[in-house]
């Protein structure tokens, strides 16, 4: 009971030294979760800068941790340095406008082969759609892989600028007071993407299923199918592509009934 209670007080301490050792403590969380972020993004985006920012996010999360919530601090802290991470990469905007508007044409070729066929697009006709061959098609979500990180968050300004079609997806309220309507929108959100995953071809839900709960490698994913990582990789841009024109979708017909 004591260990306890002074673990808990611990959190509670803002001195420079108990900061410290909560920063060494959770250092290989924090390395671990900026790791498996750096594998998707493009080599100009430095390791440390992830980690940097998870830093602030392990922080923000010590000087917002209640115990009395009932949860950890280690879950609470993964929440937290995970969002500072993703927060950073919007600000980076390191992805060129040219395949950020490449990226928003695959998704309205989902979005409108998928209308037509009532079913799952296939990559040849996107490629076809696209007016591209599928080598290049595939290359093409090789370059894509990065953007699907925080892939339903909100756009950055500069891109709702040359985008005025777009729905930007607002971040989640981190706050741990949330307001009865913040818990409403988590939740509707929720709902609408568990019925999005439930309507992905199978391989496409286990692949979700693997790398975010299961939380395998790419490459342990691919001995599990079959493929190469690279394939995995095209595999789960491709799924976050549709899932995000689905997305779009719900948001424009939901907006246009309430208007």
């Amino acid at each position: 009971m004591a260990t306890k209670m002074l673990k808990t007080q611990a959190y509670r301490d803002d001195s420079l030294e108990t900061r410290n050792k909560v920063i060494l403590e959770h250092l290989p969380q924090i390395k671990y979760i900026a790791q498996r972020i750096s594998r998707r993004l493009p080599p100009e985006v430095q390791l440390d800068d992830l980690i940097s920012a998870g830093v602030i996010g392990l922080l923000d999360a010590y000087a917002k941790f209640d115990e009395r919530k009932g949860v950890q601090f280690k879950t609470y802290a993964e929440i937290r340095i995970r969002g500072e991470i993703l927060d950073s990469l919007r600000g980076l905007d390191w992805a060129p406008r040219s395949l950020r508007t490449r990226s928003k044409e695959i998704e309205q070729a989902y979005s409108e082969l998928e209308q037509k066929f009532q079913r799952p697009a296939r990559d040849e006709e996107v490629a076809d759609w696209l007016k591209i061959d599928i080598e290049t098609f595939h290359s093409l979500l090789d370059q894509l892989n990065g953007l699907t990180i925080g892939h339903f968050q909100q756009s950055s300004a500069d891109e709702e600028k040359f985008d005025e079609d777009h729905i930007p997806l607002k971040y989640m309220s981190n706050s741990q007071t949330e307001s009865p309507f913040d818990s409403l929108q988590k939740q509707e959100m929720r709902e609408i993407l568990t019925d999005i995953i439930g309507q992905l071809p199978e391989r496409e839900q286990l692949i979700l299923s693997l790398y975010y709960y299961e939380e395998l490698t790419m490459k342990e994913i691919g001995q599990i199918l079959g493929v190469n990582e690279s394939r995995v990789s095209q595999l789960h841009t491709r799924t976050m592509l549709r899932m995000r024109a689905r997305l779009q979708a719900r948001l424009r017909e939901e907006s246009r009934s309430t208007e």
